[in-house]
């Protein structure tokens, strides 16, 4: 049996620089892992891919992404054994957070360690770009540039373990319909991608947080005011940057210290129960 911790992701930036002639778009986004985790474990059985989860709106069959992803293993090394992968939900479901990647690529991890197969990083990213476009980030994990649809994946110099403050309204969001809806020609505000590497090298922490931009915002925010309102809210209590993470709808926050942000996090938690106070992690 193996037990692993599969973290949320934020993006610090993301950039939409065109469409492809498969219908997907290339990127170019600096991603970075949180403390705030799932818990997955994996074990061997006689046959089959049995997914226990009981947090709702988490599917318990084949069209779970770590069930997916089971199943890719499964075929490729024509294992006759099967394997029971139980998933503890502390990640917000259909958030921009890449929990349901970040659960397929934990069981890639986990049955490469399980059955021994013997696969490279490189490996379980090949498999894992076949499941999901964030997957591959998610073997990989730390502070990153992912390029291309997000397979292409570079280290960066990591990031201070600040602390997070989430928000997550109370809806859920279409990446595809996002994404449908952009109009690239019509991006008027794009990261300064380079400089924030730049930044992350120097540890300027003030820069990444009055630098953060996602172009997805031009969509989301358009559709649903109350993001920015969140970004607003955020800021008014001291952080030093807030964007929505991934194509939405969660908000996040990056705050200096631990003070200013259990101090704000205090004050917002009163009337919601979807805020998540957690920390930068390269773990």
């Amino acid at each position: 049996m193996i037990t692993l911790n599969a973290h949320a992701k934020i993006n610090l930036s993301l950039d939409v620089l065109d469409k492809r002639d498969d219908g997907y778009h290339n990127l170019k986004m600096i991603m970075q892992n949180l403390q705030l985790h799932d818990t997955i474990t994996i074990q061997e059985i006689k046959s089959g891919i049995e997914i226990e989860c009981e947090a709702p709106y988490v599917p318990n069959n084949n069209s779970n992404i770590a069930y997916k992803a089971a199943e890719k293993v499964i075929e490729k090394f024509g294992l006759t054994a099967g394997v029971r992968i139980k998933i503890d939900k502390k990640i917000p479901v259909a958030a921009g957070l890449a929990g349901g990647s970040a659960n397929a690529a934990a069981v890639l991890k986990g049955m490469n360690e399980l059955f021994g197969l013997g696969l490279d990083k490189q490996g379980l990213m090949d498999i894992g770009k076949t499941i999901g476009a964030d997957v591959p980030y998610c073997i990989v994990g730390g502070t990153a540039l992912a390029e291309g649809i997000g397979e292409i994946i570079t280290p960066l110099p990591k990031m201070a373990a600040i602390p997070v403050i989430l928000i997550k309204p109370r809806f859920g969001v279409s990446t595809a319909s996002v994404f449908k809806s952009l109009q690239i020609d019509k991006i008027t505000e794009r990261p300064k991608t380079e400089l924030l590497i730049e930044a992350l090298k120097n540890k300027d922490i003030n820069f990444i947080g009055k630098n953060l931009c996602n172009v997805l915002e031009s969509v989301t925010v358009e559709r649903y005011p109350l993001i920015d309102r969140i970004k607003k809210d955020l800021m008014s209590k001291g952080a030093i940057g807030s964007i929505m993470s991934g194509s939405g709808p969660t908000v996040f926050g990056l705050f200096k210290n631990d003070t200013i942000a259990k101090k704000a996090y205090s004050k917002i938690n009163k009337n919601r129960n979807d805020c998540i106070l957690t920390y930068i992690t390269n773990d």
